[in-house]
């Protein structure tokens, strides 16, 4: 994905002719989309990854860089951070400048994103972007590109850190010299002296700050996308793209570990059963991948509460569904799959959260997903309990139904073979 726009078209991979599944998905959209996601942990600030690659892009350019790295280090800003999953990580990047532990979010990001093939080039990048200029020569598999990109990445994302308090009042401008005056300390030691003067230079104009609003964000944005070649995505890519926003989902808290591929399994198993074609079947999976997306703004303290969450709690975790709505719609293809990962909270007599749906409303796809999620999360072993029997999942089923909120239909395929939904829903994929 990242040689260069004309070479990406021409290496377009043909989907084979016996697969029978047609998502048109522009794989430039889901990275949008990750990026989106991404920004989730911030809770209230949401666009970390968004101001670091409009910087990371700006900053090139006094280098001499061409349009591709430009793009490539926009991306690389936009992912950064693919790694970091919960608020109290984000919390500590944003408002400390350097601590112990830093580096285990970017050996993270580097695992997701290597085996990755159309992102993989960013995994090194990521893996340095804490890593100091000084010793940065010590890492033998880092060239010197690699490193540069590494290095603006984090110059940028401490830029980002040290803004963060001047973002809030509208007073950017006004904290613009101190943070110059701050990352010119570090050159030499932190970072390449050639990058600080480059960010020097880019920063400046005044342009260079006001375009981090959200105003000005939503502009670069727009631009970056309209100017950049499409990617179409392969199934197989949008796939393995899936199981990544999975992982990364399902590592925000112990409770959650392996819930969205176990969730994945089961409704696809559900589906099979219920003789929904092998398109739908392949779709389910996907959204049962992406479901709880918007879990990644939830604070990690509600997420890893083992008791009951009270009134304002509750509020809070109703919102994840929707976020995970407002992710997906603009990923173009995905128009079938997005409400199927965001009605998974819907209840046949219009009693779920966050669109109140009746089951006239509601297509067979998102009622499956809705039972499958009900289903894993209560056959998973979870830190402060076993996962239950089946005598107590189907009691609790059985109350589901007589209440109007699951489907009789799809419980009677989990009756009928209650063995394979349990294995559905714990088999973890190599």
């Amino acid at each position: 994905m990242y040689t260069s726009d004309r070479e990406n078209q021409a290496m377009q991979p043909a989907q084979p002719a016996t697969d029978s599944v047609v998502l048109h998905v522009d794989l430039r959209d889901v990275v949008y989309a990750l990026a989106d996601a991404l920004d989730l942990v911030g809770v209230d600030d949401v666009h970390h990854g968004k101001r670091v690659g409009t910087m990371a892009a700006d900053c090139a350019r006094p280098l001499g860089l061409g349009e591709d790295d430009c793009n490539f280090l926009f991306d690389l800003g936009l992912l950064h951070d693919i790694g970091v999953s919960s608020t109290r990580t984000h919390n500590r990047l944003v408002e400390e400048f350097d601590w112990t532990g830093s580096q285990v979010h970017c050996e993270h990001g580097h695992a997701l994103l290597r085996e990755f093939a159309p992102l993989a080039a960013m995994a090194l990048p990521v893996r340095y972007h804490h890593t100091r200029w000084d010793r940065l020569a010590d890492a033998h598999e880092v060239d010197g590109p690699t490193a540069l990109k590494a290095n603006l990445i984090f110059l940028t994302d401490r830029v980002d850190a040290l803004a963060a308090p001047h973002y809030a009042g509208g007073g950017i401008l006004g904290g613009a010299a101190h943070i110059r005056a701050q990352i010119s300390t570090h050159a030499g030691t932190y970072f390449a002296p050639h990058l600080v003067e480059a960010f020097l230079h880019a920063s400046a104009c005044e342009a260079f700050w006001l375009q981090l609003e959200p105003r000005g964000l939503g502009a670069v944005l727009h631009n970056m996308a309209a100017r950049r070649a499409p990617y179409r995505a392969t199934l197989a890519e949008l796939q393995q793209l899936a199981r990544l926003f999975a992982r990364i989902v399902d590592s925000k808290s112990p409770f959650t570990a392996e819930h969205s591929r176990g969730v994945a399994q089961l409704a696809r198993y559900l589906g099979e059963r219920m003789n929904l074609p092998r398109a739908q079947c392949e779709k389910l999976e996907i959204a049962g991948l992406l479901h709880d997306l918007g879990k990644l703004r939830i604070p990690d303290e509600i997420l890893d509460k083992p008791g009951p969450l009270d009134e304002r709690e509750r509020q809070i975790m109703h919102t994840h569904s929707f976020e995970t709505f407002q992710i997906l719609r603009n990923i173009r293809g995905l128009e079938e799959i997005t409400p199927w990962a965001a009605w998974h909270h819907e209840e046949p007599n219009g009693s779920g959260y966050p669109f109140r749906l009746h089951a006239a409303d509601l297509p067979l796809e998102a009622r499956i997903l809705r039972v499958a999620d009900i289903f894993q999360a209560m056959v998973q072993d979870r830190p402060y309990r076993r996962g239950l029997s089946p005598d107590k999942v189907l009691a609790f089923f059985d109350d589901l139904l007589a209440q109007g909120r699951v489907d009789g239909d799809i419980l009677d395929v989990i009756r009928a073979d209650l063995g394979s939904a349990y294995a559905s829903a714990s088999a973890v994929p190599a």
